[in-house]
């Protein structure tokens, strides 16, 4: 069987469009694959005194997703070969890192920041006190919630008594016959009854002495004292 013979500007031709072929299916490919995933971990320190700042975080630019360093200062995170990490902490200048599509599987960093100086706007203090007159105008432009109105049931007036009251005290009852019988025995034998009676007779003889001294002093004055007696 006789071979037809193929030129060589085919040949070549053919050859160019298989390169273009695979070119495209290989570029495809790199472009729908994601990019190899990178470990990172390491320490957030302060770059003045190399001391651990606790809670600095550290965050994914693309996704805007972290962690927050611990209280050491420690981190780990997962990102990819191609992404930015960004370091913050509170008074500290942020700080960031980018992987640039390094090949590497796991990477061990130390992230120094640099604390970050804000200059405060100038703050004038003064002692005096506001005006008297303001506060109180500001007082009185307080609006005050009006005080409940209580009402009070007013009283009955006291029911007038229908026949005249007598508001003297009732006159103490006399002792019988038999109270006071007894009341004189007790007295005359016992023996309260005979001290009673021994003190009166003591008294009654002293007051007749001062009055018997009275009209002695009296009667000096009169010749005749036989008047006053």
């Amino acid at each position: 069987m006789p071979v037809i013979p193929f030129p060589k500007s085919r040949w070549l031709a053919l050859g160019l469009l298989l390169l273009a072929v695979l070119g495209s299916q290989q570029a495809h490919a790199q472009a729908g694959s994601p990019s190899p995933t990178v470990r990172v971990s390491g320490r957030v320190m302060a770059a003045e005194n190399k001391q651990p700042i606790p809670g600095a975080t550290v965050q994914l630019r693309r996704t805007r997703q972290g962690v927050a360093a611990g209280a050491e200062g420690d981190f780990f995170i997962e990102a990819r070969a191609t992404d930015t990490l960004v370091f913050r902490a509170i008074g500290y200048k942020q700080h960031r890192l980018a992987l640039s599509g390094t090949t590497l599987s796991q990477l061990v960093v130390q992230i120094k920041l640099v604390r970050d100086s804000v200059q405060l706007g100038e703050v004038r203090v003064t002692a005096d006190r506001p005006d008297r007159a303001i506060i109180n105008r500001a007082l009185r432009n307080m609006k005050r919630p009006a005080p409940p109105v209580v009402k009070v049931p007013k009283r009955a007036p006291k029911p007038k008594p229908l026949f005249a009251v007598d508001s003297t005290a009732p006159k103490p009852e006399a002792p019988t016959i038999s109270e006071s019988n007894v009341d004189w025995l007790y007295d005359q034998f016992s023996r309260q009854g005979k001290e009673r009676r021994k003190m009166e007779e003591i008294k009654a003889r002293e007051a007749a002495e001062k009055a018997r001294q009275r009209r002695a002093e009296y009667n000096k004055a009169f010749r005749d004292n036989r008047g006053y007696e």
